[in-house]
């Protein structure tokens, strides 16, 4: 038998005393180190629960506070409890920012506030920085953060579109105009106007980008001298060409040292895919601040190659070359359509040429793209046409910081059950499954008790 002295007896209280303590310490630098330092993992199979690397980098253009007010009644008859559907979805931004500020206001206890702010329907949010706002009625990323892209713009820029020729039309809505990529520009905070010379004589001062769609009739010598004027003096432009004729613009392609080949860029990769060979694919990219990170196919509908002409004037880049197992068809195009040495031009076929120079210590920025259809409604929902479009559009305006936001999908989708299937889920493993469980082991203790 041992016998415990008074000695033993202290040291072996103050070991335990020591351990307590120690512990008590761990326990409580965990929870320091916890209060500081905060980390967590998206383990869904989209990442739906964090933001995409777009958002972050809107987020850190963003110089200053930003103030979020939601206009929201503690519950909705359709929506539940929407200030907890907002909260929960703009914790992901205050993690990223945390001087966003969020704040609450019901509409019908303080309706004055409400009307102040010009809110009209509940869960309303308005948005503020730097001064100025936007408000917001439906919320998801694509939407908040295209909105926080708005407002980081240092002003809006004024996007001019030639009218008057039968261009394609930024807002029309036939297959061969630009609607759905002008409403894409409108919510990355774009302002557009038609621009024609029979009621406005002169381009507009105030005018970032100046588009040229695709006109289908001759434009008036007059009209080609005030283009070119424009250009002369540091004007930004954005040029689709198609298959057509110049229309009077052959003086703008020899000032920008640019060439046009006759014919249709023919790619055998599309037809590989199921589509027409005349859908020339986009896979190889210049080194450009367009393309940043930039690694979806385009599709150029029925495009023609452009040339660069390399002179002391202009700097010029490639943008996208298609068609490296293709060519460009010079004759009659037919299904049939094979190579010919003698007359078609071999790919690769650059299809998109960007150009700048200095004039008067302002970089002048001009795209030339060979395929008005890319931006078309009919197909502008291809492969990366959109965010190439915006990319184009974005560097014109010298805002090339900015990118644009297209929506992810999502692949694992939530579950959403009735309540009789819940109902039925929780009678099935708190009562039926139980019951088995123990039905057959008193099966199997009886039978081993009857040996």
């Amino acid at each position: 038998m041992i016998t415990v002295n008074k000695k033993l007896r202290a040291y072996l209280l103050l070991q335990n005393g020591l351990f307590v303590v120690l512990l008590l310490i761990l326990m409580g630098m965990l929870g320091y180190l916890a209060m500081e330092f905060r980390t967590q993992w998206d383990i869904s199979q989209s990442g739906r629960n964090s933001l995409s690397e777009a958002s972050l980098e809107v987020l850190q253009k963003l110089n200053g506070p930003v103030s979020v007010t939601v206009y929201a009644t503690p519950q909705d008859a359709q929506l539940g409890d929407i200030r907890k559907i907002i909260s929960d979805f703009m914790t992901a931004y205050q993690r990223v920012k945390p001087d966003l500020e969020l704040n609450f206001i019901d509409p019908v206890e303080q309706p004055n506030l409400a009307q102040e702010a010009g809110v009209r329907m509940n869960g309303e949010m308005v948005i503020t920085f730097n001064g100025r706002s936007e408000h917001l009625t439906t919320i998801n990323e694509q939407t908040f953060t295209n909105a926080l892209m708005r407002l980081a713009r240092s002003e809006q820029k004024q996007l001019m579109m030639l009218s008057g020729h039968g261009e394609r039309k930024l807002d029309g809505i036939a297959n061969r105009d630009l609607g759905d990529f002008g409403r894409k520009l409108a919510e990355a905070g774009f302002k557009s106007e038609a621009l024609n010379f029979a009621s406005t004589p002169e381009i507009p001062s105030n005018t970032s980008v100046l588009i040229v769609a695709s006109p289908q009739t001759d434009l008036l010598a007059g009209e080609v001298e005030k283009l070119l004027d424009y250009i002369e003096h540091g004007g930004n432009l954005l040029w689709l060409v198609d298959q057509e004729p110049l229309y009077g613009l052959l003086p703008l392609a020899e000032k920008l040292g640019l060439t046009f080949t006759p014919g249709v860029v023919v790619d055998p990769q599309a037809k590989r895919l199921r589509a027409p060979i005349t859908f020339a694919l986009g896979t190889i990219y210049g080194q450009h601040d367009i393309l940043e990170n930039f690694d979806f196919i385009t599709v150029f509908p029925f495009a023609r190659q452009i040339i660069f002409n390399e002179n002391e004037e202009w700097h010029g880049t490639s943008l996208v070359e298609v068609a490296p197992q293709g060519w460009v068809e010079t004759s009659e195009l037919n299904d049939e359509a094979t190579f010919d040495e003698a007359d078609d031009v071999a790919g690769p076929v650059s299809v998109a040429v960007a150009l700048d120079r200095i004039v008067d210590d302002r970089e002048q920025r001009i795209v030339v793209i060979g395929s008005g259809h890319l931006l078309a409604n009919t197909y502008l929902g291809n492969g990366g046409n959109i965010d190439f479009g915006i990319n184009l559009v974005n560097w014109l305006a010298g805002d090339e910081d900015l990118i644009a936001i297209q929506p992810r999908a999502t692949i694992d989708s939530q579950l959403m059950l009735s309540e009789s299937e819940i109902t039925v889920i929780v009678i099935g493993f708190l009562i039926v499954f139980p019951l088995l469980f123990l039905f057959s082991g008193l099966v199997i203790w009886w039978r081993r008790r009857r040996r």
